[in-house]
């Protein structure tokens, strides 16, 4: 027994409102949306783009995002379940299931609405939610933490968790999180795999921020900062999922798990992508997307009779 293991069993209900209760896991989805939509308004003001953006980002990429990872989950880890039951997919949401790889095709999806009402190229889009993207991912794998999920395998690290409501949940609903010395002590600790990718993700926002903020390179090498965030992002979530349990049943037996098969193609775009930013020639004229959709929406208020804002 790894006696300097970490015993883990937080309550994933931050609240309870009569028969309501809102969870730590809601909580820092909240927060992950809150924070990303502070950051990029920040960045389109920053670029000299109006209010009316980020409004629009924020409705077409959350939307995706929710949708995407919703059905991402049904589809790719319960598709006999959903498929089935389709109803399922909206009615049973509390159930839990979300899935980062079909938040991600979500993001995508709302990126490309957005970009396309708004007179801005889907790259454009693209390299602006990579800056987001890392930091809204670890606020929302603390979310997974919370709710003592996506664990790791049994190690002897000193580091480990003994996720009390995964190895134990009878016991921790009967003792009311208090659980004995004498099952705590046969619980194993697990790497919390959970923090891993949080702070991996923690990297690579700082490594796209500092990338867009002080070498410009949303602006200056478009395709970049989406590149980077796909192949390191996906890169390192294919490798620490050999430290994961499997999620479902059909993994088992699986060389590969299902979330390291739906992390390659993302990796082979991401350096598709990067390939063809770095043997484009660097853009000169950084203002020429955001003036040009500034003057769309110039004509789109004279032509509705309103004021530009």
């Amino acid at each position: 027994m790894n006696l300097l293991s970490i015993v883990w069993d937080w309550n994933p209900t931050l609240v309870m409102l009569g028969n309501l209760d809102i969870r730590w896991y809601g909580l820092m989805w909240a927060v992950a949306i809150l924070v990303a939509e502070r950051i990029l308004n920040y960045a389109f003001k920053r670029e000299g783009l109006p209010p009316r953006t980020i409004e629009s980002a924020f409705l077409w990429i959350v939307l995706g995002t929710f949708i995407g990872a919703r059905v991402g989950h049904c589809l790719f880890y319960e598709p006999e379940t959903y498929l089935a039951e389709p109803w399922r997919i909206i009615t049973g949401i509390r159930d839990g299931g979300m899935a980062s790889h079909g938040a991600t095709i979500g993001i995508i999806l709302g990126v490309f609405g957005f970009a396309r009402r708004n007179h801005l190229p889907f790259i454009w889009g693209m390299d602006r939610i990579a800056i987001v993207a890392p930091l809204s991912g670890a606020v929302i794998r603390l979310g997974n933490l919370f709710n003592s999920e996506i664990v790791g395998y049994p190690t002897d690290v000193a580091w480990g968790f003994k996720f009390v409501r995964h190895d134990a949940y009878r016991a921790w609903v009967e003792h009311n999180g208090d659980v004995p010395a004498e099952i705590l002590d046969t619980i194993p600790a697990r790497h919390p795999a959970q923090l891993y990718e949080a702070l991996c993700y923690l990297v690579i926002f700082a490594v796209v921020m500092y990338l867009y903020f002080r070498k410009d390179m949303g602006r200056r090498r478009p395709g970049v900062l989406i590149s980077i965030a796909l192949i390191s992002i996906f890169t390192m979530r294919f490798f620490i999922e050999f430290l994961k349990e499997r999620q479902v049943d059909f993994e088992q037996g699986m060389s590969l798990d299902m979330g390291q098969l739906l992390s390659i193609p993302f990796i082979i775009f991401g350096i598709v992508v990067l390939i063809i930013a770095l043997r484009r020639p660097e853009v000169k004229e950084i203002n020429t997307i955001v003036n040009h959709a500034n003057k769309m929406y110039e004509k789109e208020d004279k032509k509705h009779g309103k004021r530009s804002k």
